[in-house]
């Protein structure tokens, strides 16, 4: 215990007393011992002397403090805990003087010693705050506590302090320093102690920080006060308690108004803002009604302000925004409705930043997913502008190509969902349609695109040799590779037995429907018109159009797929024998589909194994040749004579250098495949000319001849020339005996293997089999050489007697060479039962993992590469199911999961019984696969195994595998180039279903009828069949739709969906369900209901037809007969959000009034610059100076921007025309201004107050004519002025009776009109009435007949259909009646279709092949003054309009588009004719030509 501590007891109480009254006055009757403070001694020091003094003793009394507190947890007896206590209650009066004493000395101090003080006071704090790491929670707390304290005294000091000036500027940085520094170690306290920020009340984190907001401060300071709010919130119930108190709400939307020089305090608020969605979002009580899961505490102006940054696109913190109303969209689309974030995101899909499109993508399709969120979407409108980039790409230039290469990828993603799929194809399919209608537009950038991204869409994977076919050149001269190709097809044959469709293929099967019905295979056979030599794009065009025709033989059911193999356009173009191009056109495409098919079979490998070769294919008739020339050229080689035997092996060259290089080594290597296979021969070159001799010497490892060649290409014939003499001298006794006895070959390899063997006494400085000579010489060849002689039996003995095999024995535990043992592995035969087992056995069961992953990898591909599987290896396969490590297992795993689709391999595997208990998540999909065989559903169910995972899966593993099946769904479809470590599980199959693997089995039906789970499935089916709302009830129905899907996929569950009358049901929820996913996830299932003959006949009842195999059976795939039944989700009436932000009393004053109206008039874009060149100006003028410092008027401009749509400049230049310092006192009185000025719902406008309101400006005063008048357009107007209430204003927010333009017109229903813009106005107007009252008149010319003129129409006009009742532009326009004409003539007036004629100057005729579109100027056609801005107006908008075009086709389609009648000019060709001045003087027969000279 400290040594203060000790104090009597009995004198605790005096001691007590007498400290106190030392302390307070400075002085004491009784003598103080040595050591104890007294006041006394500040007298005759300065300042800061004094501070230091005090500062010191307030740490001392401090410590002692937190000393007691921790005794007192202690186990103490009473009187120590007294004493304890007597002196916790002395340490607490003590400070509670030294603090006082502190605000007494800080009064008195000098002014010029401000900084310095403060700084010092700092530091002495600092001493007191300083934590350290290992401090505990109450520590923690007492330090952010007197932090807390000391953030309220800078406030204090700072708001009692002189006003800033240029002397006090440094003064100010001080305190902006303490202030972020204090603030820092703040944070720094709740980031380490997470339990202080639950202790901490948000209210006084609040009062302190609040303060530090202001504009007074600096932006690093504001930034941090932000920080620390952010590090505060906890909970909901914090962030609560931080939206309800509203002051921060102003704070947030001036930072985020400000420039990009602020965005240290930008980066920050956004943080602190989305820190709020992520803690404060809450569940939404009434999830009935329309809005998103949950509800964000996130008002109203910090959305617009969001909204603002977003739309900025020089703002740095764009990005992030925007990701930021994604995901408030997806909590609480209601709140980002309110506050127009829809239309924003909308338009970011369609031309925002390509990398954050396939965000915004994913978003939408998750909001069209569920019923009550994808109302607030209106169809045909706003998800379509996704397309926009594609469908508007006519025209466009170059840089257009990036934007549509990314749109493609997003619209690939899109129509790759059910969401996105069922959305496209409402409104009958309009949306798909104009993707596919984009191909008939001449450009060819952008065709191009869209032909590469429906490649991509149906997935078609074009063969490495497509481009010879784009390129037109025959695809007969195009050879596969043998060496890869041949070794790819038996690979992926021995793979899997049989084709198996997958998921992907299902939903592609989908597509390829859909889009054939859009009219895809019409677009591209419309294509190959264009050219009848054909072009790269026309041949592109023919290659997609050969994939959708042999993709839909494949995926779709018969029925189906002969009506799109019958391509009717292709044909009637190759039989149309009266067009001879048409013919030629329909001819060469069915020609080159023909061929791509024909030769498709022959370049591209087949994945389908078969027992036996084809015998009627062309390679089989060449392999047969190859073969039997190469067994006659052998016999004649074996058969060779004397003579011919010596000239031969001479020529080789072998017996007269040693020079390698000169070698002839193909006459050498036919010598030893060929002469030397005769016994007498080898025996011959053995004994009589030495020639094997001198051929071996040249592999020994010890002559460094062979074993030196660098390894490249053109010596690995050496390598393979080595492995043919081995071979060549095992078949022979002669050979055998002398590899074994004379040669040194098999001794000189065992000695550069003792090389490497640490215990066999010094190694050498550069052994034959070092790393760096294996990696670089042919020094690897003698590991395919030893592998070669561990084919033959006699081989294997060589090996056994030179002990080859007890030195990779001991290379297998070498750790450094693992390159090695890993070859030795891989050249090893396993054919014969031996040694080479017992390396591979050892091998396997190694002390490195590597070397363990890498011999399991290598069986496995034996036994894969293997005919028939032998015991053996599976039984080494199993044993590695049992090794430590798990990467090993896993592996293991995989091989028996692909190897176990072979039924025998499979009976196989289960008879050996093995215990995979310990191996938990990597064996159960192995142990599936027992489950359906009989045997390993009887092991597993004596095991026990049966009966826990039953139940495991009837109450979470239904759910893990609906994510696993969706999850894949997404990565397939993603187009990632990478692979993905989960898609090794999961290949694209339907997944095993432990539902379904037990209805394979008469016991496993047996069970599952026991257990009763398939009735409670039915039920649940019927129940929740039409669930939209509840997450969790939506989930559990596509799980228990999988497991009705698996059962009813097998012979033995069917008839539990036949007892049931499930597949009505699931065929309603499929067709009826207003979710896309549900619908989804049924078309699967039903897929796999189809999968047994029955069950395809019973769906086939219900026009779901399944696709069959050529030999009948059906392949699992499904569709619907009537696929726009399925595809079509119910439409809605789409929800407009109700804004919750309430309306303000209008102002009075007149000078207030015009202030409001121009910055209301600041959103309209064509009156913006005007209406802020006013508000400038009035800020200049003095008698606008109180408005522009008013802070209800503040609070006006700020409410007007919250509740429209401004953006970022414009709403910081209107935050910056008030000359008002945001600061506590000013946020006081505009919470004042909120509660003063909010108005009722049910309060109405009066008539004076809407007629003062208009957004064209203050009404009464005569229009100005420029927008860039000097400021006398401000004065007040020198002409009679009508008061208020009699003046009538253009458009107002209440009914009216007449607008410009317009006849007087009696609304009928004058209450919904409230709110309402011009344009909406006018297009109710004319939607009802203008358009069909014989009271409108129409256009008239300006002419002094009172008849129009009209022309006379042109007799070869083509006309077009006539368009739809639409809103023309001639309503609106402002055109006064008297010069209106009818509104038949402007909007059926024809177009000129023609090529201009070259210019009759010297200029060229580069541009001359264009095409042109005009119209002719209208007769008549008047001028007025327009009333909105004073330009100069006309009765014809279509003068001076002109549009250029590539070809006249082109021309023609845009007016076709467009609705327009016209008529094509025929092009003047330019005739030069022949001038021969001989030509005067021939003789022509008849009246002679009289020659005027005069």
């Amino acid at each position: 215990m400290p040594s203060h501590l000790n104090v009597p007891a009995g004198s605790a109480p005096s001691a007590t007393a007498s400290t106190s009254s030392t302390l307070v006055n400075g002085a004491s009757s009784n003598a103080e011992p040595p050591g104890v403070f007294s006041f006394a001694e500040l007298e005759g020091k300065d300042f800061n002397e004094q501070m230091e003094i005090l500062n010191n003793q307030l740490v001392l009394q401090q410590r002692i403090k937190e000393g007691a507190e921790n005794f007192l947890n202690m186990d103490l007896n009473e009187s120590l805990r007294l004493q304890v206590k007597t002196e916790l209650e002395m340490a607490e009066n003590k400070i509670g003087a030294i603090t006082r004493q502190i605000e007494v000395v800080n009064k008195n101090k000098p002014k010029q010693s401000n900084g310095a003080t403060s700084r010092r006071m700092l530091q002495q704090d600092n001493k007191v705050k300083d934590v350290d790491k290992g401090e505990d929670f109450r520590t923690a707390l007492q330090n952010a506590s007197n932090l807390l304290s000391s953030l309220g005294s800078f406030t204090s000091s700072y708001a009692t302090g002189p006003v800033p000036s240029s002397s006090s500027t440094s003064n100010s940085s001080e305190t902006d320093h303490q202030v972020i520094e204090t603030m820092s170690k703040l944070i720094d306290i709740l980031r380490r102690s997470l339990r202080v920020r639950y202790e901490l009340k948000i209210a006084e984190v609040l009062h302190a920080v609040l303060p530090f907001l202001g504009d007074k401060y600096s932006k690093q300071a504001r930034a941090a006060a932000y920080r620390l709010i952010r590090h505060t919130l906890v909970d909901a119930e914090s962030v609560k308690l931080l939206d309800e108190s509203r002051s921060l709400d102003y704070y947030i939307v001036k930072s985020l108004n400000r420039d990009n020089k602020h965005s240290v305090e930008k980066e920050q608020v956004i943080k602190l803002i989305r820190t709020m969605v992520e803690i404060g979002t809450m569940k939404r009580e009434n999830m009935a009604s329309a809005g998103g899961t949950g509800v964000v505490p996130i008002s109203e102006p910090i959305m617009r302000a969001i909204i603002a940054v977003a739309e900025q696109s020089e703002d740095p913190f764009r990005l992030i925004c925007i990701e930021t109303l994604t995901e408030i969209l997806l909590i609480d689309i209601d709140l980002v409705s309110r506050t127009g974030g829809i239309g924003m995101l909308l338009h970011m899909l369609g031309d925002g930043p390509v990398e954050l499109v396939p965000l915004l993508s994913a978003a939408f399709l998750h909001i069209v997913d569920s019923p009550r969120t994808r109302v607030y979407l209106q169809v045909g409108r706003d998800l379509e502008l996704a397309l926009s980039a594609i469908t508007d790409a006519y025209g466009k230039g170059v840089d257009h190509v990036d934007r549509m290469k990314s749109c493609s990828k997003v619209l690939q993603s899109m129509l790759r969902t059910w969401s996105g799929l069922m959305y496209f194809c409402m409104d009958d399919m309009r949306a798909i349609r104009s993707i596919v209608d984009t191909l008939r537009i001449p450009s060819l950038d952008s065709r191009e695109i869209i032909l590469d991204m429906f490649f991509d869409l149906l997935n078609i994977r074009p063969p490495e040799w497509h481009q010879t076919f784009i390129d037109g050149r025959r695809l007969t001269m195009y050879q596969k590779s043998r060496d890869a190709g041949d070794a790819r097809v038996e690979l992926e044959g021995s793979e899997r037995g049989y084709q198996t469709f997958k998921l992907t293929d299902q939903y592609i099967a989908l597509l390829v429907l859909v889009l054939t019905h859009a009219g895809l295979c019409e677009a591209l056979s419309g294509m190959l018109e264009e050219s009848i030599n054909g072009t790269s794009l026309t041949r592109k065009a023919t290659l997609l159009l050969a994939e959708v025709l042999q993709m839909g033989n494949r995926v779709l059911p018969l029925s189906i797929a002969a009506k799109i193999q019958a391509i009717p356009e292709v044909f009637d173009k190759a039989t149309h024998y009266s067009d001879g191009e048409h013919r030629i056109i329909g001819t060469t495409a069915m020609s080159a589909i023909d061929s791509f098919n024909r030769n498709r079979a022959r370049l591209q490998p087949s994945t389908v194994r078969t027992n036996r070769p084809r015998a009627n294919s062309v390679e089989d008739a060449v392999r047969r040749g190859q073969r039997q020339v190469e067994q006659v050229k052998l016999k004649m080689n074996m058969q060779m004579d004397d003579k011919t035997f010596q000239s031969s092996l001479l020529e080789t060259q072998v017996m007269l250098t040693k020079d390698s290089s000169k070698w002839h080594f193909e006459t050498l290597q036919e010598f030893i495949e060929g002469p030397l296979l005769n016994p007498k021969r080898m025996e011959e070159a053995i004994k009589v000319s030495r020639f094997v001799r001198r051929l071996m010497t040249f592999f020994h490892p010890f002559s460094h001849r062979f074993s030196d060649m660098p390894r490249s290409k053109s010596n690995t014939r050496w390598v393979r020339l080595g492995c043919s003499l081995l071979s060549t001298l095992m078949t022979s006794a002669d050979g055998v005996r002398y590899l074994g006895t004379e040669d040194q070959f098999l001794l000189q390899i065992v000695k550069s293997f003792a090389q490497l063997d640490p215990f066999n006494g010094v190694p050498d400085s550069d052994p034959i089999f070092s790393k760096k000579r294996v990696a670089d010489t042919l020094t690897y060849g003698y590991l395919e050489m030893l592998g070669t002689l561990s084919k033959y039996k006699e081989g294997i003995e060589l090996l056994e007697k030179f002990k080859v095999f007890t030195a990779f024995y001991h290379l297998s535990e070498l750790r450094s060479r693992e390159d090695l043992i890993k070859g030795i592995i891989e050249n090893l035969d396993y054919s014969i039962d031996g040694h080479p087992r017992i390396v591979l056995s050892k091998a396997l069961t190694s002390s490195y993992k590597h070397i363990r992953l890498f011999a399991t990898q290598h069986l496995g591909d034996l036994i894969r590469g293997s005919a028939n599987a032998n015991a053996w290896t599976l039984r080494l396969l199993l044993t590695q199911l049992y090794d430590p490590a798990p990467e090993v297992c896993e592996l293991a795993v995989h091989f028996l999961e692909e190897l176990c689709e072979d039924k025998d391999i499979l009976q196989l595997v289960v008879e050996m019984q093995p215990t995979m208990d310990h191996l938990g998540e990597i064996g159960h999909p192995l142990l599936l696969k027992f489950m359906s065989t009989p045997m390993g559903f009887r092991y597993l169910y004596d095991a026990g195994y049966i009966d826990r995972e039953m139940d495991m899966w009837f109450n979470e593993r239904n759910i893990y595998y609906v994510v696993q099946v969706e999850v894949f769904l997404v990565k397939a479809f993603a187009n990632t180039s990478d692979e993905d470590e989960d898609l090794l599980a999961f290949d694209g199959t339907v997944p095993l279903h432990f539902y379904g693997e037990m209805a394979k089995t008469e016991l496993g039906c047996q069970i599952l009828q026991e257990k009763g789970h398939f009735t409670e499935f039915s039920q649940f089916i019927r129940k929740h069949s039409d669930e939209s709302e509840d997450m969790e009830l939506i989930m559990k129905l596509k799980s228990i739709l999988w497991a009705v899907g698996n059962v009813g996929a097998t012979e033995g569950g069917l008839p539990f969906l036949e007892e049931e009358e499930i597949i009505p049901s699931v065929l309603a929820i499929a067709e009826k369900s207003p979710v896309p996913s549900i619908r989804g996830t049924c078309f699967f299932v039903l897929g796999l209901i189809s999968s047994t003959s029955q069950g395809a006949e019973i769906l086939d009842d219900y026009n779901w037809e399944a696709t069959l195999d050529p030999l009948g059976m059906p392949t699992g795939l499904c569709v619907p007969v009537d696929f726009q039944a399925f595809t079509t989700i119910p439409s809605w009436s789409p929800v407009v959000a109700n804004r919750t932000l309430g309306r303000v009393i209008p102002p009075a004053a007149e000078a207030e009034i015009e202030v409001i109206t121009a910055i209301q008039n600041l959103a309209n874009t064509v009156i913006a610059n005007a209406s802020s060149r006013s508000l400038a100006k009035m800020k200049s003028r003095p008698e606008y100076h109180h408005i522009f410092t008013s802070p209800t008027m503040f609070y006006r401009a700020l409410n007007i921007i919250s509740t429209q749509q401004y953006r970022l400049p414009i709403r910081r230049f209107i935050v910056d025309l008030f000359n008002l310092e945001l600061n506590q006192e000013l946020v006081q009185k505009l919470k004042q201004c909120a509660t003063v000025l909010r108005v009722h719902p049910s309060y109405k406008l009066t008539a004076s107050d809407t007629s003062r309101l208009s957004m064209f400006g203050p009404l009464g005063r005569p229009r100005r004519t420029s927008i860039s008048d000097e400021e006398d357009e401000l004065d007040p107007p020198t002409t009679n002025v009508v008061p208020a209430e009699a003046q009538a204003p253009v458009i107002t927010l209440q009914p009216v009776h007449k607008v410009v333009g317009f006849e007087a017109i009696a609304w009928k229903e004058s209450e919904q009109l409230a709110a309402m813009s011009l344009l909406q106005a006018c297009r109710l107007a004319t939607r009802g009435s203008i358009l069909r009252s014989p009271a409108v008149l129409g256009r008239g010319l300006a002419t002094d007949s009172a008849t129009p003129t009209t022309t006379e129409a042109k007799k070869d006009i083509t006309p077009t259909q006539p368009a739809r009742d639409v809103l023309v532009a001639d309503v609106i326009s402002g055109a006064p009646l008297p010069i209106m004409r009818p509104l038949a003539e402007l909007r059926h007036r024809a177009v000129r279709i023609y090529q201009p004629t070259r210019n009759t100057m010297q200029s060229g005729g580069a541009k001359s092949e264009r095409w042109r579109i005009d119209w002719d100027i209208l007769q008549g056609g008047g001028r007025w003054e327009n009333p909105l801005m004073g330009y100069a107006s006309s009765a014809d908008y279509m003068q001076g309009t002109r549009m250029s075009f590539r070809s006249k086709e082109d021309a023609i389609h845009f007016a076709e588009k467009q609705g327009w009648d016209y008529y094509v000019q025929p092009p003047t060709v330019k005739r030069i004719p022949p001038k021969n001045y001989a030509e005067n003087y021939v003789y022509r027969p008849g009246k002679l030509r009289i020659m005027k000279t005069k």
